[in-house]
């Protein structure tokens, strides 16, 4: 079978594309190497989509991908290898390959972390990636902030406004975000910055998270703590498209148009160069690609 689109990556951008093709009466595949609905599953509480005051990541997933199974898509667990270009389009998995017109790239970026013992078991249960997410469910509480670039004071400005105190745990000797966000980090009295230290384990009870285990110049120390938000960078799951469509840090170089510049490809969600990475500008994204897809099949 030929289908009129393939969506890699089953996240809100790749299952509002999968929506929007079937409801254009397109054939639609989407492939998904991890879990479908992507990583607000990780997230026991979301607020900020619209139209749900709040809803668990893993209840919206479902909902996600029932909805786009009632319309008729296709979805099926495999991890995309390449895509071959051509008339159609061949999709190489690690469980066979399929054939498209067109394909829409909505991988996704993962966040970095520190790689430590039990890391993955305290991500929603302590550990978050994004303030304007989580921040409220710290409201009044102490966090810490691993992290001195851009993301990191951005994040911990955005906390400091809501938590008691934050402390921001940077590995070098100096920040490395812009000057302006530095000044305006140094004028909030209740965020403190610990220089040259580690992160270098956790401590938790009960499943949740308590603490964390800094190793820096005064020696290997506890420090209690409500949360951690980890702002070490994001990793573009775009690297065996290299060849396939342009990237610029790893990232697809598109605008807002989702436009690749490579016939029958396009993008949607955080894969794509963009500047906020939120649900609800994942699932525009998806919108914007489907119907450009459906655009192009139509020529």
């Amino acid at each position: 079978m030929v289908y009129d689109v393939i969506v890699i990556g089953g996240g809100p951008a790749g299952l509002t594309a999968a929506v929007y093709a079937r409801r254009a009466d397109r054939s639609v595949l989407v492939l998904e190497k991890g879990s479908f609905g992507g990583q607000i599953t990780f997230s026991p509480k979301v607020e900020n989509i619209p139209g749900f005051p709040e809803i668990s990541g893993t209840e919206f997933a479902d909902r996600f991908v029932g909805q786009a199974l009632d319309l008729g898509a296709d979805m099926e667990s495999a991890e995309v290898l390449e895509v071959r270009p051509g008339d159609p389009m061949t999709v190489v998995t690690d469980d066979g390959s399929y054939q498209g017109k067109t394909v829409i790239l909505a991988t996704g970026a993962k966040h970095r972390t520190l790689g430590l013992p039990e890391e993955e078991s305290y991500i929603g249960n302590g550990i978050s990636f994004c303030a304007v997410c989580d921040g409220a469910f710290y409201s009044g509480r102490e966090v810490v902030v691993v992290g001195g670039g851009n993301s990191a004071l951005q994040e911990a400005l955005l906390l400091a406004d809501l938590c008691s105190r934050v402390t921001i745990v940077q590995n070098l000797a100096f920040l490395t975000g812009e000057a302006k966000l530095q000044a305006q980090i140094a004028a909030r009295e209740n965020v403190t910055i610990l220089y040259e230290t580690l992160v270098t384990g956790y401590l938790g009870e009960d499943g949740s998270l308590t603490g964390v285990v800094l190793e820096g110049p005064s020696g290997v120390t506890e420090m209690r703590t409500d949360g951690v938000f980890l702002a070490v960078g994001l990793i573009p799951q775009n690297e065996p498209f290299a060849a396939l469509v342009p990237l610029k840090n790893g990232y697809v170089d598109a605008d807002e148009s989702c436009l690749t510049g490579t016939d029958g490809v396009f993008v949607a969600g955080d894969c794509r160069n963009k500047t906020v990475r939120q649900v609800a500008t994942a699932c525009s994204d998806g919108a914007v690609a489907a119907l450009a897809a459906c655009r192009y099949l139509d020529r």
